[in-house]
């Protein structure tokens, strides 16, 4: 049944570098049957063997269309939790947890609004959550991640993989402050934002960098969730990745 997971991301996140390739090899034949100059040859015969190796790092190393393992196995590491995944898509990040904690139940939520995701939409999700084998354990819901409908500590834990990045403006500490509003004293947070890394670099250039570099991002994220009332514990990244794993204390006093 995991073959029928569709997560949904077009040709373009998938298989765009390929059009490079096309277009850069009949090149590279053209210049070496027609002898142009050994620096055009040389050009074009990089950018193919970019567009290739690029293409090779989406497949193997962001694997868009697959689900990924948790970034930290210090996530919700024992027991039942009520899950809340925030900006959830088409179920990406809700079935990372749902594989890795069987004891997990959760709430999957997002406006459902965006385009960047073919087929975008609430019951797409609901769709790879039975496929998974996971209806039972997860649920869908609809609503807006900066004002949320849940009363306070309605949640063990939230996860946010990708959502959260991409607002602007006073949307983002408003969103993070609402998470810690229906975060249960104790729970966690686990914050995935997108990473400047040496793989984004060379795969995508400037395209996915948000206008942040590594340094930048380091330092503003910590100070947001802490802004928030949330205590950082534990930081790191994975392949184009900026991971934050956040507790709520147990009193604000």
């Amino acid at each position: 049944m995991h073959s029928l997971i569709d997560i949904g991301y077009d040709w373009p996140w998938t298989h765009g570098h390929l059009i490079i390739t096309a277009l850069t090899l009949p090149l590279c034949w053209l210049s070496w049957k027609r002898q142009w100059s050994r620096i055009v040859l040389t050009l074009l015969g990089a950018v193919a063997a970019w567009s290739i190796a690029a293409f090779l790092v989406v497949q193997f190393v962001f694997r868009f269309n697959d689900v990924p393992e948790l970034p930290t196995q210090a996530f919700v590491a024992s027991g039942p939790a009520r899950v809340l995944d925030l900006g959830a898509g088409s179920g990406r990040s809700s079935l990372m947890v749902l594989n890795a904690r069987p004891q997990v139940t959760l709430v999957a939520l997002d406006n459902f609004s965006a385009t960047y995701i073919r087929g975008h939409g609430a019951e797409k999700t609901r769709a790879n959550f039975r496929a998974a084998g996971f209806d039972g354990r997860a649920t869908v819901e609809s609503g807006d991640m900066r004002e949320l409908s849940f009363p306070d500590a309605s949640f063990d834990a939230i996860v946010s993989a990708y959502a959260i990045d991409h607002l602007s403006g006073t949307d983002i500490p408003k969103t993070l402050a609402e998470a810690a509003r229906v975060l249960r004293p104790g729970g966690e947070f686990l914050l995935e934002v997108m990473y400047p890394d040496s793989w984004m670099k060379f795969a995508w250039g400037p395209m996915l960098l948000h206008g942040a570099s590594a340094a930048r991002m380091r330092a503003a994220w910590p100070a947001r969730l802490e802004a928030a009332g949330l205590k950082v514990v534990e930081v790191g990244t994975a392949p184009i990745t900026l991971y934050l794993r956040a507790v709520k204390p147990q009193s604000t006093q």
